[in-house]
């Protein structure tokens, strides 16, 4: 795979997680404001959509880049995580927890399991002769 393809199959997969993640947060923003639910009460429902938008993410990566789905989906959720990690330590002062490092962790795993079903499911089958 051509670093050019695996760079611009990163850029959509990584832009792909922050729309969905923006748009979700939203939402549950508006959620949050105009009705009782408290933060505590939809924690598992945003841990679910994270898991989906880093799926979602190396599933768009993989398909973009059409090889090797396991790294470029990894590469996906590295990127992703490393923008966090940036954030949060530049932003905050604050490295992630062992909690946060261990969900960093799956979603890595998340993404390159989007990226090798993104492969498989976008690349075009085998021509008969």
């Amino acid at each position: 795979m051509g670093a050019k393809k695996l760079g611009t199959s990163l850029i959509f997969g990584v832009l792909t997680i922050f729309v969905l993640i923006t748009i979700s947060s939203v939402i549950f923003a508006f959620i949050l404001r105009f009705t009782e639910l408290q933060e505590g009460s939809i924690k598992l429902i945003v841990t679910i959509i994270s898991f989906i938008a880093l799926f979602i993410g190396g599933f768009i990566c993989g398909g973009k880049g059409q090889q090797k789905g396991w790294l470029s989906g990894g590469l996906t959720g590295i990127v992703y995580t490393f923008i966090i990690f940036l954030f949060q330590y530049l932003g905050y002062e604050k490295l992630f927890t062992s909690e946060q490092t261990i969900y960093h962790i799956c979603y890595i795993l998340t993404a390159m399991m989007g990226g090798v079903l993104g492969v498989n499911m976008t690349s075009s089958p085998p021509r008969k002769a």
